[in-house]
């Protein structure tokens, strides 16, 4: 039986990591192995201190690093390596599945020869935005697809969007492609995802394979994050450079105000405005980091150890 292990970065761990690593148990497929990838040692030891851990998850593996050591590409790429598995799947840790089938759900268009990768549908839980309720349907719609090159042309930026929230990939292909790029600030997936475009290859969108994961950000929050995402963009011209991603956003805004309005929310349009006002922001801060200086520059960033690593080579 091919085997298929999952890859989960971790940091600061709590009872909703713990009840993740429950349900991977329980999954249709079995897990071969669970590699984590820990940022600072003594947040995990204090948590699981005096508890059973290994003994409840025999099938882990834990590899300790610190905050500057982390990074969303060599980390993952690290953890790749430790995987002698035929597929591997890369999960966050506030990742959830929703059901027992999400591993069977995301391998079965990679084991029917169908795709190099493919990606989870992304829901949200309790306590939720309906804004953020509306992103991420916007995102992550009901009906799966099978993207190739060709669709590029029509989807743009949506074509290589992919998510290492949850996420899997063929081993195999992912070897031949050089794997995930050693360096990023952010979008280590959706690179990678267009190097499976590019060298003729498909990425499954598998609106079957359901994790809950969502995220309530203030302003400053998205602001940060999506300097973070214009950042990368900049940093891979060859990749981001290719298509416009301001287009995917202007279709966003204009459905979510339509559903706010459409669901009697109308009093939640303006903050959204504002919310989107600082997403751009940050976005075309991140675009233009060459242009600001470096003590704005992180106070901008969510990744503030990028930037040590990137001063060192300068």
């Amino acid at each position: 039986m091919k085997k298929v292990d999952v890859i989960i970065p971790v940091y600061k761990p709590d009872e909703k990591f713990k009840k993740l690593l429950l349900r991977l148990k329980k999954q249709t497929v079995p897990v071969n192995k669970i590699i984590l990838f820990n940022t600072e040692r003594k947040y995990f030891d204090s948590f699981f201190y005096g508890t059973n851990f290994f003994e409840q998850f025999d099938n882990v593996i834990i590899k300790h690093v610190s905050e500057y050591e982390f990074d969303h590409g060599r980390t993952r790429r690290a953890a790749v390596e430790l995987s002698d598995a035929d597929y591997f799947i890369c999960m966050t840790d506030d990742a959830m599945p929703k059901d027992r089938y999400l591993i069977e759900e995301l391998l079965t268009p990679i084991l029917e020869g169908r795709a190099a990768v493919s990606y989870a549908r992304q829901m949200t839980g309790k306590n939720c935005s309906e804004t953020e309720r509306f992103t991420r349907k916007f995102n992550y719609p009901e009906h799966s697809r099978i993207k190739t090159k060709e669709d590029i042309k029509t989807l743009g930026i949506k074509a290589f969007f992919c998510s290492n929230v949850c996420a899997c990939y063929d081993r195999k292909i992912y070897d031949i492609l050089g794997g995930f790029i050693k360096r990023t600030i952010f979008n280590e997936d959706m690179i990678y995802a267009y190097k499976v475009l590019d060298a003729g290859y498909s990425i499954a969108y598998c609106a079957d394979a359901k994790v809950i994961h969502q995220h309530n950000y203030n302003n400053i929050q998205q602001l940060k994050r999506n300097f973070d995402l214009g950042v990368s963009h900049a940093m891979n011209p060859e990749i981001f450079g290719t298509v416009k991603s301001e287009s995917e956003g202007k279709k966003l805004v204009r459905e979510t105000t339509n559903h706010l309005k459409d669901t009697g929310n109308k009093n939640l349009i303006l903050p959204f405005y504002i919310m989107s006002g600082y997403k751009y922001l940050g976005y075309l801060l991140g675009k233009n980091y060459k242009k600001l200086p470096k003590w704005m520059i992180k106070k901008l960033t969510m990744n503030k150890n990028f930037w040590r690593h990137v001063e060192q080579n300068d």
